[in-house]
C-alpha cells in the first residue's frame, strides 16, 4: 500500500491551480446516462472516482474518450446494461448516482448500496423514498436496490435531511418524468447548482436549485452538451489552510472564492491575510495563529469536509478552540493520529475540545478517510521531522496529484511506493 513521507518545517510559497470540484463531475457523470446525445465534460479532475464512475459508464456500455486535458466525450446511446456491480462500486458513494438517470431513462436499475469513506451512516433510504413518491417499484435484496418503472411521474417531495446525493438523484430522475416534482427542504450545495446548470443545457426544466425548494418540470428527452465543472471549493479550502499552518504565502488561481465565504472569514479570524479577485485568491500568514471555533453544517455554513483541516490547524494556534460535528456521528477518527503527533485533544460525543502546542512531530500515521487524509498531510507539513501517512489511497480520490503540487510550492513530500 502506498505512503506519503513528509519532512516538515517548509513554508508554502508559490501559485496554485486549482482542479474541477469531484463533488461535481460524479453526479454530472452520471447525468449523461439521461440523453442519447454526446455530453463533453472540461476541467475533469484525474482522481480515482472519476476513473471509477468512468469505468462503470464503459461498462454499462457507454462509449468515452479522454484527451490528454482530461476533457470527457461520454455518449451513452449504446449503453445496455442497467447494472453497477458491487465490485466496481464498493469504494465509492456516489455510485447511487446512476441509480436516478438508469431509473428515468431506461426504466430499470440494479445498483450495488454503496461503500465510500467510513465516517458514520448516510442511509440512501431517502433517494429510494423519493423514487418511489415518482411510481417505481424498489427492493432491496442481498445488498443490492433493484428499481423499475415503466415512466416516473412528477412529485412532491419533502426531504426529512438535506441530503446533497439524494437531491442530486431526485433532480436527475425528475428531468425526464411526467409532470413536475417539487423537492422540498433540498441541499443547496454549488455542486448542485452545477448539476443543474449542466442539465439545463441538455434541455431540463429545473429552477430554485440554490434553495431549499427546487422545482423541476419533466421533459421528453434531453440532448447532449459542452459543459466546464465547477473548481473545488474542498481543494481550494484545504490549500488555503495548508498556507496558513506553514506560514506560507499563496496564490490560488481557477477557483470561486464565492463558494468559501464561511472558510476565508475562519481565516481571516485566525489571523490570515486574504485578498480576493474574481477566481483568484492570495493568502498570507506571518504571525502565530489564534485558534477558531467552528460548528458544521450543511450548506452555506461550515462544510463538513473542512472539520479534519481546521483541527489541524486548531492543534497549533494560539488558544483553546471547540470544534462541533453536527453532520457526521463517526468523522473524528483523524483525532487520534494527530494526538500521535503531539496534539492536544480531547472527544466529548461531537466535539473535539483543543488546545494549541507549540509545535507537532513527526510520526507514522494512518487515513481512515478522504479529508482525514488531507489534515494529516497538513500536519505533517508543520511537524517537526518525518511523517509518514498510510493507506493514502483515500487522498487519491479526492485531491488531484496532491504531492505534485505540494511540491511545486516548496513541501518535502514524496509518495513512497508499496
Amino acid at each position: 500500500m502506498e505512503k506519503l513521507l513528509i519532512t516538515g518545517g517548509q513554508s508554502l510559497r508559490g501559485e496554485v491551480r486549482i482542479s474541477g470540484a469531484k463533488n461535481s463531475v460524479l453526479p454530472i457523470l452520471a447525468a449523461s446516462l439521461l440523453n442519447d446525445g454526446e455530453v463533453i465534460l472540461g476541467n475533469v479532475p484525474h482522481l480515482q472516482d472519476v476513473t471509477t464512475t468512468i469505468s462503470l459508464l464503459t461498462e454499462m456500455g457507454a462509449i468515452l474518450s479522454i484527451d490528454e486535458k482530461m476533457k470527457v466525450s461520454i455518449n451513452a446511446s449504446s449503453v445496455n446494461k442497467f447494472y453497477a456491480p458491487y465490485e466496481m462500486v464498493k469504494t465509492m458513494r456516489a455510485s447511487i448516482l446512476v441509480l436516478g438517470p438508469l431509473l428515468s431513462h431506461f426504466g430499470e436499475a440494479k445498483v450495488s448500496l454503496p461503500g465510500g469513506c467510513a465516517i458514520g451512516s448516510r442511509p440512501v433510504n431517502l433517494h429510494i423514498e423519493g423514487l418511489k413518491a415518482m411510481g417505481a417499484n424498489i427492493k432491496v435484496d442481498n445488498g443490492y436496490i433493484i428499481a423499475k418503472a415503466k415512466k416516473l411521474k412528477g412529485a412532491k417531495i419533502s426531504l426529512p435531511i438535506a441530503t446533497v446525493t439524494g437531491t442530486e438523484n431526485l433532480i436527475m430522475a425528475a428531468t425526464l418524468a411526467s409532470g413536475q416534482t417539487i423537492i422540498k427542504n433540498a441541499a443547496k450545495e454549488p455542486e448542485i447548482i452545477d448539476l443543474a446548470n449542466c442539465l439545463r443545457l441538455m434541455g431540463a426544466k429545473i429552477r430554485g436549485d440554490g434553495t431549499s425548494e427546487i422545482i423541476i418540470d419533466g421533459v421528453k428527452s434531453l440532448s447532449g452538451c459542452s459543459y466546464d465543472v465547477l473548481p473545488d471549493r474542498i481543494e481550494t479550502a484545504t490549500f488555503l489552510v495548508a498556507a496558513a499552518i506553514t506560514k506560507g504565502e499563496l496564490t490560488l488561481t481557477h477557483t470561486r472564492p464565492d463558494t468559501i465565504k464561511v472558510i476565508i472569514d475562519k481565516l481571516k479570524n485566525a489571523g490570515a491575510n486574504i485578498s480576493i479577485n474574481e477566481d483568484k485568491i492570495q493568502i498570507k500568514v506571518n504571525s502565530q495563529l489564534k485558534a477558531v471555533n467552528i460548528t458544521t453544517n450543511p450548506y452555506p455554513d461550515f462544510p463538513t469536509d473542512m472539520q479534519a483541516q481546521f483541527i489541524a490547524l486548531n492543534s497549533i494556534a494560539s488558544g483553546k478552540s471547540k470544534v462541533i460535528e453536527s453532520v457526521f456521528e463517526n468523522r473524528f477518527m483523524h483525532v487520534q493520529e494527530l494526538v500521535r503527533m503531539g496534539a492536544d485533544i480531547d472527544i466529548n460525543g461531537n466535539t473535539a475540545l483543543i488546545r494549541g502546542v507549540k509545535g507537532l512531530r513527526g510520526a507514522p500515521v494512518m487515513a481512515t478517510d478522504l479529508r482525514a487524509s488531507a489534515s494529516l498531510i497538513l500536519a505533517g507539513l508543520v511537524a517537526k521531522g518525518e511523517t509518514v501517512v498510510d493507506r493514502i489511497y483515500h487522498i487519491d480520490r479526492g485531491y488531484e496529484c496532491i504531492e505534485e503540487k505540494l511540491t511545486k510550492l516548496g513541501a518535502n513530500i514524496k509518495r513512497l511506493p508499496q
